[in-house]
């Protein structure tokens, strides 16, 4: 075993290292401070992140499994996001968690880490973060809820929920009817039970190696994933040993297989700011571009709403990411390793498929050609995305007129007004809720459509925002457009009546506006009188250097690492 970093606190006799001791007995024996690795368990557990509360448990079994190793396991609070909960929107902290989080790991006498997340933004902030201090890391994702049902029907959270709302403002839902199913929503602990972020997020924590292998997708009740936390805990003594760290682990390989598992998972659009946010960290050269060579040609074999109807607990039981993996084995990079220190593609070699309708054999997936689309043109010269799975075939290639939105207050004060010019061909267009803009650039890309147009059977439209829409959300949403209109994007000068021109296929996303003509418009007045303009505290500092889309969406001055180096003592 190296020398261990906490014996930068713990050695020696002293009065730094009697401080440093000392106020850490509390009833632990000498042995606890001479040779054996300090592990932090960073926990997001909080009652106001639902879909954490559970991860107390988690890290109790964790503990079990590192004390048996010989480690010290020691409980870290961080900061916890819950998606469903905080306001604006839980992307504005995404950073400051993965801020507070390194630095929390960097200041303490630590040489591992086990990063215990479920909730949307917990995973990424914590993998930014350790990727930032670069000390050996594993992740416990902690798991779906089960299914819950409503009149005998399964549940999908979230998907669900934005079908349900749409049914009761079409006319074909009672809002009694609706409000009954709130209760069946949320069966059990754990996170969202359809492919949306949080259930990405996990799947593709291990894709990139940084999960036990076998243990992402466990749903959060399973006894199984206690078993698997204990293994974990274990783990992490060995990495520390063995100095296995995350630049080691997550390599361009590990970010390629990634991009895979998320094609043929049909996982969540979130994950691409999110991985880009991830290599930054890293130095690992992503972008945009390697999103579509990279997928162009994997199938979507899982079957999962919100691109298809099963949900999380199916695909655990039909056989896990490594049964969905082990179909595409070849288009994987086979050098990038895991958290074992063997290559990734070693932990797919005994999968099976046991139910082939949720997991689909290659040869006849869901769909073909299935990852996310990046659009570029006029109204994107830096890009945007599609979910080509979660969206209508017919409105793929599409020309229509703009009806524009300078907010998300507007949209909603407008988007049912009887004087709103808008029919099934039109292009709903929503700006200023970018990062920059909003701020956080919020889940609202997926507009709801116009009660009128809901009535006469219209269920999907094209919609294009430069924010971001929930995992579990569907439809023909173009999102993530930058430069955002905050920053000068061309969206801020789209006006109602341009033609807007869709054409996945192409790759492309333009208005068709004379060049001159669109340059010398002036952005809107109103766009421009939304926007987040804040005096203070973290909302400023992120306004102020927070990034593109295109590149992550991190803070101009976290992007890179810092290392775990601390040379001044305390006292």
């Amino acid at each position: 075993m190296p020398e261990l970093r906490s014996a930068e606190w713990y050695a020696g006799s002293d009065r730094n290292a009697y401080i440093h001791r000392a106020w850490m007995r509390r009833g632990a024996p000498n042995s606890a401070f001479e040779g054996r690795p300090q592990i932090a368990i960073a926990n997001t557990a909080s009652d106001l992140t639902p879909c954490n509360s559970h991860l107390d448990e988690i890290s109790e079994h964790v503990a079990r499994g590192v004390w048996e190793a010989g480690g010290v396991p020691l409980n870290l609070p961080v900061v916890s996001i819950g998606e469903t909960q905080v306001r604006p929107t839980a992307m504005l902290w995404r950073n400051m968690a993965a801020m507070a989080t390194e630095e929390m790991l960097r200041a303490n006498p630590i040489d591992g880490v086990v990063l215990l997340g479920g909730c949307d933004k917990t995973i990424p902030s914590l993998l930014m973060a350790a990727a930032s201090v670069d000390l050996p890391a594993v992740v416990v994702p902690g798991g779906p809820m089960l299914t819950g049902t409503f009149r005998g029907t399964p549940l999908g959270c979230g998907t669900d929920v934005w079908r349900l709302s749409e049914e009761v403002r079409a006319g074909t839902l009672s809002e009694a009817a609706f409000l009954d199913s709130e209760s069946s929503m949320i069966r059990s602990r754990g996170h969202c039970n359809t492919m949306g972020t949080a259930s990405t997020m996990g799947l593709l924590a291990e894709a990139l190696g940084t999960v036990l292998p076998g243990t992402a997708g466990t749903p959060a009740p399973d006894s199984r994933l206690l078993a698997r936390s204990h293994e974990t805990g274990r783990l992490i003594v060995a990495m520390v040993a063995a100095d296995r760290r995350p630049s080691r682990v997550l390599t361009a390989g590990s970010f390629h297989n990634a991009i895979v598992a998320l094609a043929a998972l049909g996982g969540s659009t979130n994950a691409v700011v999110h991985l880009l946010a991830i290599a930054g960290r890293l130095g690992v050269p992503l972008t945009l571009a390697d999103f579509d060579r990279i997928a162009a040609e994997v199938p979507l074999l899982v079957d999962l709403q919100p691109a298809g109807k099963y949900l999380m607990e199916d695909l655990h039981r039909a056989g896990g990411l490594a049964a969905v993996l082990r179909e595409v084995t070849d288009l994987l990079d086979s050098d990038a390793i895991d958290v074992t220190g063997r290559p990734f593609v070693e932990s797919l070699a005994e999968a099976q498929i046991w139910d082939p309708d949720v997991i689909r054999p290659r040869g006849s997936p869901v769909q073909f050609n299935a990852g996310i689309a990046v659009l570029h043109g006029n109204l994107a010269p830096n890009g945007a995305i599609i979910k080509p799975a979660a969206a209508s075939p017919h409105l793929l290639r599409h020309r229509g007129r703009a009806v524009v939105f300078d907010s998300v207050e507007d949209f909603n004060a407008r988007i049912d007004a009887p004087e709103l010019e808008v029919d099934a061909d039109s292009v709903l267009v929503l700006r200023g809720c970018g990062p920059r803009g909003y701020p956080g650039m919020p889940e609202v890309a997926n507009m709801p459509l116009p009660t009128r147009l809901l009535r006469q059977g219209v269920r999907d439209m094209v919609r294009v925002c430069d924010g971001r829409m929930s995992g579990t959300a569907y439809g023909t949403v173009v999102l993530h457009v930058a430069p955002e209109a905050a920053a000068g994007g061309p969206l801020d000068r789209v006006r109602d009546g341009d033609w807007i021109t869709l054409d996945v296929e192409s790759r492309s996303i333009t208005v068709d506006v004379p060049e001159e003509e669109f340059a010398a418009r002036e952005p809107s007045a109103a766009l421009r009188a939304a926007l987040a303009r804040p005096l203070r505290g973290w909302q400023k500092l992120y306004v102020d250097t927070v990034l593109g889309a295109d590149t992550g969406a991190d803070l101009d001055f976290l992007v890179g690492s810092s290392g775990g180096v601390v040379s001044r003592e305390s006292h």
